[in-house]
């Protein structure tokens, strides 16, 4: 994994270590889907659907984060690359080793957020653009 993410982990997992720094219902898997949603938004992919242009991270999450939240949004700022193609790369090889560290149980939000980047990544490997989601209950097909 690359320096800077390991070094990102490192400051959160020691920090979310501490129970009582912890929000409600947190699992450890969550600070590597919040890396990957900071990550997804600095890299601000052109073939992202509108409705998905940027990842919200939670309340929750944000307001534990305490003074650390800066110092990691510097560093994920300092991660760059040429073309789009490179960050996507770089995001699915991040989400790949991330679940890695999980049993399926704990990879709730991380399963989310490959599935949705696998399917930019289809995008871009098609040379389309997604124009808009058509959301359909399958029940009523």
């Amino acid at each position: 994994m690359d320096n800077k993410i390991e070094q990102i982990l490192k400051i959160w997992h020691e920090k979310f270590s501490d129970e009582d720094k912890q929000y409600s219902e947190f699992e450890s898997s969550d600070i590597e889907y919040f890396v990957g949603c900071m990550l997804y938004n600095h890299f601000a992919f052109s073939k992202a659907l509108d409705t998905m242009k940027t990842m919200d991270l939670s309340y929750d999450f944000l307001s534990a984060c305490g003074s650390e939240y800066d110092d990691i949004q510097a560093i994920i700022e300092s991660i760059n690359f040429d073309d789009e193609q490179e960050k996507l790369k770089f995001l699915q090889s991040y989400i790949s080793e991330a679940k890695s560290k999980y049993t399926k149980s704990e990879l709730y939000l991380l399963d989310r957020l490959e599935y949705h980047v696998n399917g930019m990544a289809q995008r871009y490997a098609q040379g389309v653009d997604a124009h808009r989601i058509d959301f359909q209950n399958p029940l009523y097909r």
